[in-house]
């Protein structure tokens, strides 16, 4: 396994400079970062390959995480929004390809975060979003990148909510380069037991989003850490585990994910990076049994 954190930890908007947090995350001990990729088909190519010669210089292994917003969704009933998404898709995939990423999650197949005001037709948007990612699949193939359908809680999302739904729709798209990615913040609101359903996703689970039931780092909250780093051996799993910590109030992250009381208790940068050098150490010696 290799043991990664989302910039997303230390920022308060999606996007911005990625670089700079490539050799930080190396110096707090961790394999990987991951990024978020909304606004790379608009970042400038240069940038975009100095984080990928930055990334080979110290180390450290890139992933990408995605979720489209409503005018890119691939289940809308407008051709155009549909369109829209899968040129959009295709775009973040050249600039994947530019930075050596090969792996992207999230609800690729659908948008986040969902509108339910807007009237829910899941049996239908189950079909055309299976049609349109064996699309998206297909195009990231040519690049030799992954992609990972990111099951999320039913308040994020309505079309993939647990292991078992997302079991069945990989297997209905049928593509070699399509796998289940979990998250324990949203296995921890729909799946009955956070074990039972990493074995569900079984052999087909490609990545590991991780936090307490808060959202704050592993090791500072209530879940069975132990026992979700003995499931993931008993599956054999060798992907990415990346925590997902979401705890500062403010910008557009803290309005989309729902932020509304300080997490980190106050904490500065410095304060921020100890406390993720000491979750990540806490996490490997869970999960590798070390």
């Amino acid at each position: 396994m290799k043991f990664g954190i989302y910039n997303s930890y230390w920022e308060k908007d999606w996007g911005g400079e990625l670089t700079p947090y490539v050799k930080r995350v190396r110096q707090l001990g961790f394999d990987l970062l991951e990024v978020s990729f909304a606004n790379a088909p608009v970042t400038p190519d240069e940038k975009v390959l100095e984080l990928g010669r930055t990334a080979r210089g110290e180390g450290i292994l890139l992933t990408a995480g995605y979720g489209p917003p409503k005018k890119f969704s691939v289940t809308s009933d407008d051709p155009k929004e549909v369109e829209a998404g899968i040129e959009y898709l295709g775009e973040i995939f050249r600039k994947m390809d530019m930075a050596d990423i090969r792996f992207i999650g999230g609800g690729l197949y659908s948008y986040w975060p969902v509108n339910y005001s807007a009237p829910i037709d899941k049996p239908r948007d189950w079909e055309r979003s299976v049609i349109q990612m064996q699309r998206a699949a297909k195009m990231a193939r040519d690049y030799g990148i992954t992609l990972g359908m990111e099951v999320l809680n039913r308040f994020e999302g309505y079309l993939i909510n647990t292991a078992a739904e997302c079991r069945r729709f990989v297997s209905d798209v049928g593509a070699g380069n399509i796998g289940i990615m979990l998250d324990t913040f949203h296995m921890n609101i729909e799946e009955d037991s956070i074990i039972s359903a990493i074995h569900v996703a079984g052999d087909r689970l490609c990545h590991l989003h991780v936090g307490e039931a808060n959202r704050r780092l592993p090791g500072l909250g209530g879940l069975p850490w132990d026992a979700i780093g003995e499931a993931l051996r008993a599956e054999n799993f060798e992907g990415c585990v990346v925590m997902e910590p979401f705890v500062r109030m403010g910008g557009q992250i803290g309005a989309d994910i729902k932020v509304w009381r300080d997490l980190s208790e106050g904490a500065d940068d410095a304060q921020l990076d100890q406390k993720a050098a000491e979750s990540v150490r806490f996490l490997r010696g869970a999960f590798t049994g070390e």
